[in-house]
């Protein structure tokens, strides 16, 4: 299997995870106009399965260093196979509590809230679980990254023209996906062989799975619950009449491609990221993740000019915003290089 090798492959790798997670919810834009979530979402899950056995099967299965794909699955413990899938279910279901927080109390609220718990909370997690970097630098980053989220939401917020109050369940939902998103990392990385590299793993190691055969099953996870979660989501929607099966098979190519499309993108980083962590560390693999927030705001901003009619001030808290998101995502590369 294809090993990450170096420090510098890994953060390389983070940068690629952190352009996928900021970019994959464009697809949704590219679908038809009266397509809605609930509907994309499927396709969206069936492009993260179709990549997760592709990569095994390509990049999970080359080379003479440590198990193949279909090898790493055969020998895993059933504590391996579980904890992945309940990560996958924790994600899944923080992923659509996520989508109902922006729906109720805005972008502005649920975004900084949200990934801004899930980032610090997340960070913290796995590096309790195995520190990796130096600590200073790596929270120092973390704190700059959720300061600029902040300016990003507060810019946000300035520009909308809404005097609505923020809803408090739109915030509690913010909080329990924020909450959850922390913590589906740590479960499908407690799975994986701490030495990837191990052909023939001694008993500490028996029935780890390489990372290829942890994310399989973290996607089955996410596979399994969007039949219970989606589901429940179509008949009680979150906004608007409710959408069945007959409508999703009514969609045109398009449409439906979008969501495969936006799956596959979202599935490269995340299995990049538990690539990348072998070198980095799983805290600042998934810390460099989260700065997708960045990413998102660079699409809103120049490719899908959401922020325009911005009057200076908007302008200046974007400008600051960029600017604390780079500088946090620095620290946070230092802390591992130390």
């Amino acid at each position: 299997m294809f090993i990450v090798s170096s420090y510098s492959l890994a953060v390389i790798l983070c940068f690629v995870t952190m352009l996928c997670w900021g970019s994959w919810a464009n697809t949704q834009k590219i679908a038809a106009k009266n397509w809605r979530f609930e509907l994309f979402y499927w396709d969206y899950v069936l492009g993260i399965l179709l990549f997760s056995l592709l990569f095994g099967f390509t990049f999970g299965s080359i080379g003479d260093k440590g198990m193949g794909f279909v090898e790493s699955i055969s020998q895993a413990s059933t504590s391996s196979i579980i904890n992945p899938i309940i990560g996958g279910i924790i994600f899944n279901l923080s992923n659509i509590l996520l989508v109902a927080a922006i729906a109720i109390a805005g972008m502005a609220i649920a975004f900084p809230v949200g990934v801004g718990l899930c980032m610090v909370l997340g960070v913290l997690i796995n590096y309790i679980a195995a520190p990796v970097g130096d600590p200073f630098f790596l929270f120092l980053g973390v704190g700059i990254v959720v300061i600029a989220i902040i300016l990003d939401a507060v810019a946000y917020k300035k520009l909308s023209l809404s005097k609505m109050k923020t809803s408090t369940k739109g915030i509690v939902l913010s909080v329990l996906a924020g909450f959850l998103m922390a913590w589906f990392f740590r479960f499908v990385a407690s799975a994986i062989a701490a030495d990837p590299e191990i052909t023939n793993p001694g008993l500490s190691e028996a029935g780890k799975l390489t990372p290829y055969a942890a994310f399989f099953f973290f996607v089955i996870g996410i596979v399994i619950s969007n039949f219970l979660f989606n589901t429940y989501l179509m008949k009680n929607p979150i906004e608007g009449a409710p959408v069945n099966f007959k409508q999703y098979f009514q969609g045109n190519f398009m449409s439906h491609l979008s969501g495969i499309i936006g799956g596959l993108i979202w599935a490269l980083g995340t299995s990049l990221s538990l690539l990348a962590a072998n070198k980095a560390g799983y805290a600042i693999s998934f810390g460099l993740g989260q700065g997708a927030t960045m990413i998102g705001a660079f699409w809103g901003v120049f490719i899908w000019k959401e922020f325009n009619g911005g009057n200076n001030t908007v302008k200046s808290l974007l400008f600051l915003m960029f600017l604390l998101f780079i500088s946090g995502l620095a620290l946070i590369i230092v802390a591992g290089n130390q």
